[in-house]
């Protein structure tokens, strides 16, 4: 059986407020907002294409098999693309990330400072 106490938890007792504040705002909101936009798109269009590639490797080998020029063949092809995808997300989100989310997080921690320094 769990002990109950009324006591906050001692973590919970260190939870500075001005967090509650920022959480609560509008830009921390549109923040999440625009973070999701990116991230949850991009993981699900780069899982289908590694999926693909391990359906296409396990039950179309013959196409995966297919020379595209000298040893070189289609499997080799679309693993090689599992690298440039991944480089190409990163690319594409750390771009994304500072014109799109960084303002934001900026304009957060602005807040944030100017309220821990008028606590002071």
């Amino acid at each position: 059986m769990a002990h109950e106490t009324s006591a906050p938890h001692e973590q919970a007792a260190r939870h500075d407020p001005v967090y509650d504040e920022l959480h609560a705002s509008d830009d921390f909101a549109e923040l999440r907002r625009r973070y999701r936009a990116f991230v949850i798109p991009a993981t699900v269009g780069f899982l289908a294409w590694f999926l693909l590639y391990v359906v296409m490797s396990n039950w179309a080998s013959g196409f995966m098999g297919t020379k595209v020029v000298g040893n070189i063949n289609v499997a080799l092809v679309f693993g090689l693309l599992q690298f440039v995808t991944t480089f190409a997300i990163a690319y594409a989100y750390s771009r994304y990330s500072t014109a799109r989310l960084d303002p934001l997080a900026e304009k957060l921690n602005a807040r944030y400072e100017e309220a821990k320094g008028a606590q002071r």
